[in-house]
């Protein structure tokens, strides 16, 4: 019976045993020290305010046109029975050169029949007045008084100098409708495209071919009433104009002048046009030995236009996340405080803003995302917070031992 109660109660013994010395224990360990937890400022990335002055551009695009087209016309009517040889859809051409030539041996035979009808006028007018002189001669052989015009033959002798100028103009109309069986070349260009061929008759009026003047270039471009606000009057400034578009895997690039506007806005696009010209766009007037001709402008590329704007002082060019969507942009005090300041923006585009007002000179914007801000809220610097480089640990290191 002794001996079942030992076997019974020993367990019971070690497990209070133990448990007096675990509590002892946990009485002799020393309390953790309380520590004070810092609650730092925000952090924020923020750089300096800097006033200057913007050159704006404009931009926009078009297609390339010639300042001249032209659909040649037959002013007389004819065979064909020669036509130049750069007369062809894409051939060059200057000014002067005869393109087109109709039969002429009709207007030959009018030029002579002409020039017989002035010596026939010529002959009747120096016979009228001949005879204008006998008569003053025997009127006055006895007469003293004054002698009717009729008596000295002045009617007669105007109705021929009459008949003289009818035959001068007939001369020179034969002379015209013959040199019209040349049909030249109004201006240096290139041949859009030809209507025409050898044997064909022509009436007056009949279309030769369309052709394009090469002298000078358009692009019409597209400008909202935003855009004309950054542009220089342009009856003052022809503005500087970068037209660019991509040849052949490259970006090349052509110089031209916005030399007007079209002065009427597009009904359906409510948009004004501004005519960029640029001089000699396929290069003809280029010594071909230079080594660095220029690619030329073609006629119905399509190009993007940069249009040298107005300059404006004293504006801060910020990157476009920093304008929040009410319009305002952060900035931080001497205090280290935020401000929320109300600004005047200029000018967006795709990358920048440019602030007119509302900045302070003597604070810096923040650059980084702020979660809720308020007005005087404690921030610190990202460059306050700068872990310490290599050769400054090893100068710490040096001096504490």
């Amino acid at each position: 019976m002794g001996k079942s109660i030992k076997k019974v109660g020993a367990p019971f013994i070690i497990v209070i045993v133990a448990i007096i010395v675990m509590i002892g224990l946990i009485s002799m360990k020393e309390k953790p020290v309380k520590e004070e937890v810092e609650t730092k400022d925000f952090l924020v990335d923020a750089k300096d305010i800097q006033f200057g002055t913007v050159d704006f551009f404009v931009y926009s695009q078009g297609s390339v046109e010639p300042k001249n087209q032209t659909m040649l016309s037959a002013q007389v009517s004819g065979r064909v029975i020669s036509i130049a040889d750069n007369f062809i859809e894409g051939g060059f051409f200057n000014k002067g050169d005869i393109l087109v030539e109709l039969e002429a041996d009709d207007y030959q035979t009018d030029l002579l029949l002409a020039e017989a009808e002035l010596a026939r006028v010529q002959a009747a007018l120096d016979e009228e007045i001949a005879r204008g002189r006998v008569a003053e001669q025997e009127w006055r052989s006895v007469n003293t008084g004054i002698a009717p015009e009729l008596g000295l033959r002045k009617p007669q002798l105007a109705r021929e100098q009459a008949n003289l100028k009818a035959a001068k103009a007939g001369l020179q109309r034969a002379k015209r409708n013959l040199e019209r069986t040349k049909i030249r070349a109004p201006y240096d260009g290139l041949v859009k495209s030809r209507n025409v061929d050898l044997g064909q008759f022509l009436g007056m009026g009949g279309q030769v071919g369309e052709i394009f003047s090469t002298d000078v270039a358009q692009i019409r471009l597209p400008l909202t009433d935003d855009d004309v606000a950054f542009l220089n009057d342009i009856r003052n400034q022809q503005a500087d104009v970068v037209l660019k578009a991509d040849v052949a895997g490259e970006d090349i690039r052509w110089l031209g002048k916005l030399v007007r506007d079209e002065a009427v806005l597009d009904g359906r696009s409510r948009v004004i046009y501004g005519v960029v010209e640029i001089n000699d766009p396929y290069q003809r007037n280029v010594d071909t030995t230079v080594s660095n001709k220029g690619v030329p402008l073609r006629f119905g590329r399509f190009v993007s236009a940069e249009v040298t704007g107005i300059a404006v002082d004293n504006i801060v060019t910020l990157p476009r996340n920093v304008l929040r969507l009410d319009n305002t942009i952060l900035t931080v005090d001497s205090d280290m405080k935020i401000k929320i300041n109300d600004v005047e923006v200029l000018k967006a585009d795709e990358n920048f803003i440019y602030v007119k007002n509302g900045l302070p000179r003597d604070e810096k914007v923040v650059m980084s995302a702020v979660p809720n801000p308020y007005q005087g809220m404690p921030v610190r610097f990202l460059e306050d917070n700068k872990l310490p480089t290599a050769s400054e640990e090893d100068t710490a290191l040096t001096e504490v031992n």
